[in-house]
């Protein structure tokens, strides 16, 4: 019944920065100044994704500048640079990592390894729900062998809700109003403002409020969703309203 979810595919960018293992630090600096990015996919061979440098890989070169320089990866951190003995393990693990990176020079050692990825077909709320569990801004798009095809960022996530109310208010009531609340048991208006859709009519069976309210929400663009029903007079012998924002219902 409910209209096909948008998918990474249909917001993501196709024409991707990326660089390659042996990328200097001033390489990787200067492209992520010029394609104004805050992080690059790192690949080998033809194409496949092997990790992501981010800014947040990049600053510990900043952070720890007076401290000990070019600490491999696998080398014992100084105490100096792991913080104080009470501290918290998973911090001290976090400063001992970007300790270590401190020294790195190049996208190998800066990556962040394997990759957070997604495919062009996963949908633009799997995705948001991937970007904010990791808390990241960009996700690189791979395909069935890890091969770089894009990249989606939260902005990209965030298209949906340039669509116009006439398109939203088009799709509820095609998908969702006509289902739910048919002529002639029910007579529903669908309203739409800035994206927040407001239901407002006569509905036979109230009951169906929440459903619509959840199905509402899952429209893309959707922002907020309302309801302003009453039950047909023949329906009960004192009529029933039901009012306001019911989406929790």
């Amino acid at each position: 019944m409910h209209g096909t979810p948008h998918i990474v595919s249909d917001v993501m960018t196709h024409t991707v920065a990326a660089v390659g293992r042996r990328a200097t630090f001033k390489e990787i600096v200067r492209l992520m100044r010029d394609w104004r990015i805050s992080a690059l996919p790192v690949l080998e061979g033809e194409g496949r994704v092997v990790g992501v440098v981010s800014e947040a890989d990049l600053l510990p070169k900043e952070e720890f500048r007076d401290s000990e320089p070019g600490l491999p990866p696998s080398a014992p951190v100084p105490p100096a640079l792991t913080g104080p003995p009470g501290e918290d393990a998973v911090v001290r693990a976090r400063r001992a990592a970007g300790a270590a990176k401190a020294g790195a020079v190049t996208a190998e050692e800066l990556m962040t390894s394997p990759a957070l990825t997604v495919r062009a077909d996963t949908t633009l709320a799997q995705a948001a729900r991937v970007m904010a569990h990791a808390k990241v801004k960009r996700l690189p798009v791979v395909d069935a062998v890890g091969m770089l095809e894009g990249i989606v960022s939260r902005t990209d996530l965030l298209k949906v809700f340039l669509r116009t109310d006439e398109e939203i208010a088009e799709e509820v009531r095609r998908e969702i109003v006509s289902y739910l609340f048919p002529l002639p048991e029910s007579n529903v208006r669908v309203d739409v403002r800035d994206g927040v859709v407001t239901l407002v009519g006569r509905a036979r069976d109230t009951s169906l409020v929440p459903v619509a309210a959840r199905l509402v929400r899952a429209v893309e663009g959707v922002v907020d969703v309302d309801f302003d029903l009453t039950r047909p007079a023949a329906a009960e012998e004192t009529p029933s309203r039901t009012t306001g924002n019911t989406a929790t219902a």
